[in-house]
């Protein structure tokens, strides 16, 4: 009897300290589209984008959304958007050659300017992604052998390509999926990870100096034209995650996630994902909790990625933590979005 005294508030410590079970809660945004990118300011402003042109904004907290225009970008498919600022934010459509585009607003949405067109036929634009306003890194597929990598350093004026001779060779075929925005990461003041997939090997692109110059080192998930890393995402410079698999086979918890603890230079496999994975993401910069997501649901790991749990309800494309507050936001098939709280 006595032991039983002593172990009840232990339990109950346990339990607290693990905090309450995550849950989706669905939000009506009145569109339709297959939503790829989804990027959260705050708790209360919420940018998401995907198929047929649809840019959609909410202002608190998803309650209300508003359906934005990009002039002439109708038929495009935004599979990324990044807001850096309430009202200044990003958007990059994919596709071969000048389907790939990256806008820019700065007025929440009313008006875009046109900041970036592919004219390279052999490019496939990916993803993005912004350390500030000012600086970013898009990435496209590799060609002819090259991985094709632009940085900005003057809000998105001017885009420069990193040369050649300071990356190093792709493998055959190898590129970035455009499933979730998210297969690019940044951290200040300078760092960089690129997860690569559809090759012979998964692999990190890295660089500390702002994308000047670059290492790569193999990750243990699955490879092949449908298999790779999906995203990417660092909780400080030395703690991150990759996730991802073979799209092909969504149930398939196989060779799917591994994290690091030197910044990317090593890579070790971790299991316990209920399946394939488009999307990770970290509730807190320099914490240990990290929620990941695909079509077929979501888990969740509050031990750095080592054991997961699932979380309850739907599945989604990608997802987009908020700053400070911890909220997240899914998005993903038929206009479909959902706040994460825990």
């Amino acid at each position: 009897m006595r032991s039983s005294i002593v172990l009840a508030p232990l339990v109950l410590f346990a339990a607290a300290a693990q905090g309450p079970a995550p849950t989706w809660t669905p939000l009506a945004t009145g569109v339709n589209a297959r939503l790829r990118g989804v990027s959260a300011v705050s708790d209360r402003v919420v940018w998401a984008s995907g198929s047929n042109g649809t840019i959609v904004r909410s202002a608190d907290g998803g309650g209300t959304w508003s359906k934005l225009s990009i002039a002439g970008a109708e038929k495009l498919d935004f599979r990324d958007v990044d807001a850096v600022e309430a009202d200044t934010a990003y958007a990059l459509s994919i596709g071969p050659g000048e389907q790939s585009r990256i806008y820019k607003t700065t007025d929440a949405g009313v008006t875009w300017s046109e900041q970036f067109v592919n004219r390279d036929p052999k490019a496939f634009f990916d993803a993005m992604a912004f350390w500030d306003a000012d600086r970013g890194v898009a990435v496209s597929d590799s060609v002819d052998g090259q991985f094709v990598i632009l940085i900005t350093r003057d809000g998105g004026r001017n885009w420069t390509r990193v040369p050649a001779q300071s990356l190093p060779p792709a493998l055959d075929n190898e590129g970035f999926f455009a499933a979730s925005g998210t297969n690019v990461a940044v951290l200040p003041p300078n760092h960089v990870w690129i997860g690569t997939g559809a090759a012979a090997e998964s692999r990190v692109l890295r660089s500390s100096d702002g994308g000047r110059t670059w290492a790569i080192a193999k990750a243990p998930l699955a490879s092949g034209p449908s298999a790779g890393i999906f995203s990417i995402a660092f909780s400080d410079a030395k703690h991150g995650i990759v996730v991802g698999g073979d799209y092909k086979v969504e149930s398939a918890a196989v060779d799917n996630a591994a994290i690091t603890s030197d910044g990317g230079a090593t890579w070790t496999a971790v299991k316990g994902l209920s399946g394939f994975r488009s999307v990770a993401a970290y509730l807190t910069r320099g914490g240990a909790d990290i929620v990941a997501v695909g079509p077929s649901g979501s888990d969740l790991s509050r031990d750095g990625g080592k054991t997961w749990t699932a979380i309850a309800g739907p599945g989604f494309h990608t997802v987009s933590i908020a700053p400070k507050s911890g909220t997240g936001f899914g998005a993903g098939e038929r206009g479909s979005i959902a706040r994460l709280k825990w």
